[in-house]
């Protein structure tokens, strides 16, 4: 890589990015393979990796109320889950560019409207570990709106749902979850246990869970 090259590549991923929001290797046609280019930039500081294969700016604001309020009256009967639950809780590093949403594997839906993942469940995966939140948009001047309602997966729930969807957002992202979430007592082990068992990954996160609390 050229010092010129680098220079005029980095440029135009930059600008991809502001003008996208989310930028993809596949998305900058200049060259064959933008990874390195890519993580270029997340070392200088410049972007954050924002998902497998997906950069953002570094400056930019996790999701908003606004976003998840947008997203849950879209989808009425979706739970916020995984990185937007994360978010949501506060004890990621993970930026999300889009709401990911939990619903029921029988629901037919379409979002094309606005940016949300839908994540399907079914059972107790759906209806176990759900809380309800008020939140309110900061509109002009800074000033609050009105209140919505928003159902939101519990900070134990969401860990489980990171396990059980690791093939999605990452065993990197399931493992900081775990350690984050215990390391600032979002739950207690009785209750991430019990959420692992109706998610069925009691098995897969015990011996993560038991290296965390040794």
């Amino acid at each position: 890589m050229g010092k010129l090259n680098m220079s005029a590549i980095t440029e135009k991923i930059l600008k991809l990015a502001r003008e996208r929001g989310v930028v993809r290797p596949r998305d900058v046609d200049s060259v064959r393979d933008a990874s390195p280019y890519l993580r270029h930039l997340v070392g200088r500081g410049l972007l954050i990796k924002a998902g497998r294969g997906l950069y953002t700016l570094s400056d930019r604001e996790p999701a908003e109320a606004f976003s998840l309020i947008q997203a849950t009256t879209r989808v009425p009967r979706g739970v916020v889950c995984l990185i937007s639950a994360l978010e949501f809780h506060g004890f990621t590093t993970q930026i999300g560019y889009e709401v990911w949403l939990a619903v029921d594997h029988k629901w037919r839906l379409s979002v094309e409207d606005v940016p949300v993942r839908i994540v399907r469940m079914s059972g107790a995966a759906y209806e176990h570990g759900v809380e309800e939140h008020k939140v309110a948009a900061t509109g002009a001047g800074g000033r609050r709106g009105a209140r919505h309602t928003i159902r939101v997966f519990s900070p134990a729930k969401t860990v489980a749902d990171c396990f059980r969807f690791r093939s999605k957002v990452g065993l990197d992202v399931a493992l900081e979850a775990l350690r984050e979430g215990w390391r600032e007592r979002k739950f207690t082990i009785d209750e991430l246990m019990e959420c692992a068992r109706a998610d069925r990954v009691q098995t897969v996160m015990r011996p993560y869970v038991e290296a965390i609390v040794s």
